[in-house]
């Protein structure tokens, strides 16, 4: 078997590596790929967001199955175009990755739905919506309502912060196409779970829920960033809570994408705040794996769990379980460049130690090699780190260990990822 991996990031390295794992006779291609990947198949010098020449490709080195990592290439209707050259697929269509690429779409998807999520409007004009923030109770979250490369939602304890917020993104094009609609939201209080699930419109298997840590500074402090570690399982996951996102959340979406003529397939990602009651409240919806969750769910999954992804691109699906349980416990951490999120520092040579252990697996991002083989950073988030254990805490310590070790100028990371679980734990 072919597979072309599409994307260059963290999350495309952990995708090549779970396929190398569970398919080590396959042939893989990663487009445009990193060093990491490089080390698993062969790189394609070609731009995640270059549909024509990814679906030439395709062609040319005869791939079986393509499996598209970030959301632009969706948002730019690669799965539209792969399908149409008769090719398969793993991936939404660009109409159903709106979910995604358009904040207000979605927010009226839920709504037709009944899907639980925060009151909220939306805004293009920023007159109306300086208006509504005036009359709004604090905190508020703002919200572009395009693609922004994670960096597209602040939360604002004032009013005044909101405003300015708006002003930026409408009047002042500080997300430039991203931010000229906006969503504004109440502030829901509760804690945030990642419940990530497969399907090809129809079916659904929910894969082991992971929690991200989005903000750049321990205590999760600082500005938003792409995310600075996951951790996988969350023991706030009982089966009671899953079956009720399935119920109220999964299904619901599915039924009405598929109403309005955008059937849905691929990985559907639930950015969910647990109310204090229970409640799954939706916070968005992406429409492809996480990152850096992807990083902690898919080495926590058992061998073949890719196959998966291969049937549902080939519409051969037929899953014979709901849920998969993850067979042990991951923490990814981010080490990433000083200056991150804002203006993050290229260029540092990177000492990634060969002797980091077996519970270890590196997972290169934002990262390149000189000519004389030099690894270097490249990118804001350079390197995820994950740590395996028997539970959450072991694989903390793991991660912890092996970040400690790698060593680059300016690297920043956080030493409390799964902080929240470790509370729990040492509760117990």
């Amino acid at each position: 078997m072919r597979i072309l991996v599409v994307g260059g990031g963290g999350r495309e390295h952990a995708l090549c590596w779970a396929l190398h794992r569970d398919t080590p006779d396959a042939t893989l291609f990663a487009a445009p790929g990193n060093p990491g990947t490089a080390t698993l198949g062969t790189n394609l010098p070609i731009a995640a967001t270059d549909v024509d020449a990814l679906v030439a490709a395709v062609t040319q080195h005869d791939i079986d199955v393509t499996i598209i990592g970030p959301e632009a290439p969706l948002a730019a209707g690669l799965a539209d175009k792969l399908h149409d050259a008769g090719r398969a697929v793993f991936g939404p269509t660009q109409a159903a990755a709106r979910l995604e690429s358009s904040k207000a779409y979605a927010k009226e998807v839920m709504r037709r739905a009944g899907v639980p999520t925060g009151a909220s409007a939306t805004f293009t004009d920023l007159a109306a919506a300086l208006a509504y923030i005036e009359a709004h109770a604090e905190p508020l979250v703002v919200k572009a309502s395009g693609l922004a490369a994670g960096k597209g939602v602040v939360v604002c304890a004032a009013r005044a912060e909101a405003a300015a917020v708006a002003r930026a993104m409408l009047a002042g094009s500080a997300l430039g196409e991203a931010g000229t609609e906006i969503v504004i939201e109440e502030f829901l209080v509760g804690e945030e779970l990642s419940v990530l699930a497969l399907t090809d419109g129809e079916r659904i298997v929910i894969l082991p829920p992971a929690q991200d840590h989005k903000r750049l500074g321990e205590g999760d402090t600082g500005p938003n960033t792409g995310g600075m570690g996951a951790y996988c399982p969350v023991t706030l996951t009982t089966d009671e809570l899953l079956a009720r996102v399935r119920r109220d959340v999964l299904e619901p979406v599915l039924r009405e994408m598929a109403a309005q003529g955008a059937p849905y397939e691929g990985i559907l990602y639930a950015g969910l705040m647990l109310a204090p009651d229970g409640t799954p409240n939706v916070l968005e919806f992406n429409c492809r794996f996480g990152d850096p969750e992807a990083q902690a769910i898919l080495p926590v999954l058992p061998k073949g769990a890719t196959k998966h992804l291969i049937d549902i691109a080939r519409r051969r699906w037929r899953p014979k379980r709901q849920v998969i349980a993850p067979a042990r416990a991951a923490v990814t951490t981010v080490l990433a460049a000083r200056g991150y999120p804002e203006k993050p520092e290229k260029g540092a040579a990177i000492r990634l130690p060969s002797d980091l252990g077996v519970n270890v697996v590196v997972f290169q991002a934002g990262t390149s090699r000189d000519a004389d083989g030099t690894l270097r950073t490249a990118g804001g988030r350079v390197l995820t780190v994950t740590g395996l254990g028997s539970s959450v805490a072991a694989a903390a310590r793991v991660s912890a260990a092996a970040c400690d070790k790698i060593a680059f100028e300016g690297k920043t990371w956080r030493r409390d990822i799964a902080w929240r679980e470790l509370q729990r734990a040492g509760a117990a």
